[in-house]
C-alpha cells in the first residue's frame, strides 16, 4: 500500500516526538540515571579516556563526563525553554496588542522593536549579559531581551490580516470585548506560525545560551552545563579530545532532534 504525504509526515513526527521525549526523560530523571556524581573529584582518574568505567571518560578533576553531561542537560535544555516560552508570550501578547489597536502604542513598541533587530542578537545578548554580570539567570534575561522582537512582529503582522475579516467582525457586533476577541477569536488562528517558530528557536536558545557559558558569561563554575564544560576545558582539546567533544555532541544531538521536530511539526500543520 503506497503512503500518502500526510501519513509519512505522521509517521516521521511520532518518530521524532518519541526520540526527543526520550531525550527529555532521560535529562528529567538524570540525577538518579547518572552512575557517579557529576561534582565528585577525584584527581587519580583525572583525563581517563572512554573506558567501561567511564563511557565518555573523565575531565582534568576526575569527574565522570557522562553524568555531568546528563545532569548538565537539565540547565541547558530547560533554560532555553524557559527563554523561549518568556519570548514567545512577550513578544505575541505586545504583537498581539499592537496589530488589533494600532496607533501611537503600536508606532512605539514597534520602533523599539526595531532598535533591537538592528543589532546583531548575540552580540547584544554578550553586551546585556556582561552588564548584568555572570550568571545563568543574568543569560536568560539577556537573550529574552534580544529575542522578543520576532515574535511581536509575526503577531502583529498575523493580526492585521484578521483583525478585518467577517468573523470578526461577527465577535465586535456579538459585544465580544477587545481582549475577548484577541484570546478567543484572533489567538487561536496565529498560533500555528508561532509555535513553529518557537520550536525552530528552542535549537538556537541552546546554542547561544551555551555560547554565552563559553564566553564566561552563563553558568559559572563547578556548575555542569554544555557551554561551560567546553570552555573550562578547550585547552585539552589537542591532548584530551573527548573532555571538549562530548559535550559538544550533546548540543550538536539535542539541536538536531529540536529542528527535526520543529519541521515535522510544520509539515504535520500545514498538510492537511
Amino acid at each position: 500500500m503506497q503512503l500518502s504525504l500526510k501519513n509519512i509526515t505522521d509517521i516521521k513526527f511520532i518518530i521524532i516526538s518519541t526520540l526527543l521525549i526520550l531525550l527529555l526523560l532521560l535529562i528529567i530523571f538524570s540525577p538518579w540515571i547518572a552512575p557517579f556524581d557529576p561534582y565528585a573529584q577525584n584527581l587519580n582518574n583525572a583525563l581517563l579516556p572512554p573506558n567501561s568505567i567511564h563511557i565518555l571518560g573523565t575531565d582534568r578533576y576526575g569527574r565522570d563526563l557522562f553524568s555531568r553531561i546528563l545532569v548538565g542537560g537539565q540547565l541547558t535544555i530547560f533554560s532555553s525553554l524557559l527563554v523561549v516560552a518568556i519570548i514567545t508570550i512577550i513578544g505575541t501578547i505586545i504583537g498581539g496588542i499592537c496589530g488589533y489597536f494600532g496607533g501611537k502604542l503600536d508606532t512605539i513598541l514597534m520602533r523599539i522593536a526595531d532598535l533591537f533587530l538592528a543589532f546583531p542578537g548575540i552580540v547584544f545578548a554578550i553586551a546585556v549579559a556582561g552588564v548584568l554580570g555572570g550568571g545563568i539567570y543574568n543569560a536568560i534575561i539577556a537573550l529574552a531581551c534580544i529575542s522578543w522582537p520576532k515574535y511581536a512582529r509575526l503577531s502583529r503582522s498575523q493580526v492585521l490580516a484578521l483583525k478585518n475579516t467577517n468573523f470578526i467582525l461577527a465577535a465586535k457586533l456579538s459585544n465580544n470585548s477587545p481582549i475577548q476577541i484577541l484570546y478567543k477569536h484572533i489567538l487561536p488562528n496565529i498560533l500555528n506560525p508561532i509555535l513553529i517558530t518557537a520550536t525552530l528557536d528552542i535549537g538556537t536558545m541552546i546554542m547561544e545560551l551555551a555560547g554565552l557559558s563559553f564566553l564566561g558569561l552563563g553558568a559559572t563554575p563547578p556548575t555542569a552545563e554544555w557551554g561551560l564544560m567546553m570552555s573550562s576545558d578547550r585547552s585539552l582539546l589537542q591532548t584530551s579530545p573527548w573532555v571538549i567533544l562530548s559535550p559538544g555532541f550533546a548540543i550538536l544531538i539535542t539541536i538536531c532532534l529540536f529542528n527535526l521536530f520543529s519541521d515535522t511539526l510544520r509539515d504535520k500543520l500545514t498538510i492537511k
